[in-house]
């Protein structure tokens, strides 16, 4: 029977300066677009002042890396100089509603941050969404359903409009999540399943990037030595497929790219130097590149310090990328 879930959608790297990460991607060697964040007044006949959550990404074929920040009342400095204000539009009995979840997803950046900079959201990707979340709500996981949004599609994609549809898997006991009634949030941060991209949609983005990176590999999920197996029996159930292992590792296989649980006295072999900054956490991701060498003469040029894994890949370390490990991979 074919797999609901079959790879990995987007990670989301949180950070406190939306400026300072942007810059730090494009010397990474990724394209990254002017951010986008909402704007409404604060007082009638007002200027649009932006507010709740700014983001960005950087595309591939069939996944990205997003950037997203809070964004707080009179709090521009962190953000781009060419940051694209979406002005909020909707009928007036839903504005307040409307508000309101951007305010929600702003709390939760906020949380993320206090917990630490770096990776909060991992979202796997379907091609039968609901069929998804049928099995996840017969096996007991809690989520918040499918929902949908829609935003503009990018010029030249065909379409006005990219729809998306996606859920949230909810924490199983109380305070379990990062948010304070664990809705929408596990331990490790936000984790859920969204419908794959529309290709058609996805190739009208910026998806050449100057280091050579092709597609998400890979997502790190360091965890307690003594938490390996139940997190492992929960994203068992998440994705519905087993694990293999690989040393101290365990992975799930996707569909091009793999979900890697690791206990934390095995982190220093896996990516030496590095330590997790909570447990569990998201410590890294991993992406492909047409050729690893042009990679790191890149990385080299731009002044990033770079080190190897024993299998031989190249990482820039969590402490030079914002709170995350980035991990190039030839592929």
């Amino acid at each position: 029977m074919p797999h609901d879930t079959t790879r990995l959608h987007h990670v989301g790297h949180i950070v406190e300066d939306l400026a300072e990460a942007s810059a730090l991607y494009g010397r990474l060697g990724f394209v990254v677009p002017p951010p986008s964040c909402p704007a409404m007044p604060r007082s009638e006949g007002g200027a649009p002042e932006p507010f709740g959550a700014a983001n960005t990404h950087a595309d591939f074929p069939d996944s990205f890396l997003e950037l997203a920040t809070r964004v707080k009342a009179g709090d521009t400095a962190r953000l781009p100089a060419d940051t694209r204000l979406v002005p909020l539009e909707a009928p007036p009995e839903v504005l307040p509603l409307l508000v309101e979840r951007i305010g929600g997803t702003s709390a939760d950046l906020a949380a993320f941050l206090d917990r630490f900079q770096g990776l909060h959201i991992l979202m796997f990707s379907s091609p039968a969404i609901d069929a998804a979340a049928a099995r996840l709500t017969s096996a007991g996981v809690r989520h918040g359903g499918v929902n949908t949004v829609r935003r503009a599609a990018p010029s030249g994609s065909g379409s006005p409009v990219e729809t998306i549809r996606y859920l949230e898997i909810d924490a199983q006991g109380p305070n379990a999540g990062t948010a304070t009634d664990g809705a929408g949030t596990v331990p490790e941060g936000r984790v859920g399943i969204v419908a794959d991209l529309d290709p058609g949609i996805q190739s009208a983005r910026h998806l050449d990037h100057p280091n050579g990176a092709t597609g998400l590999a890979e997502a790190t999920l360091c965890v307690a030595d003594e938490d390996l197996a139940a997190t492992h029996d929960r994203y068992t159930t998440y994705l519905n497929r087993p694990a293999r292992q690989e040393g101290r590792a365990l992975i799930f296989d996707l569909d091009g790219a793999a979900l890697k649980l690791i206990p934390e006295s095995a982190l220093p072999t896996t990516l030496p130097g590095e330590k997790p900054p909570a447990l569990p956490a998201l410590v890294a991701y991993t992406v492909t590149v047409r050729d690893l060498p042009l990679a790191r003469d890149l990385l080299h040029r731009n002044d990033i310090p770079v080190r190897e894994t024993a299998a031989g890949e190249l990482f820039v370390p969590a402490e030079a990328a914002l709170g995350t490990a980035v991990v190039f991979r030839a592929g």
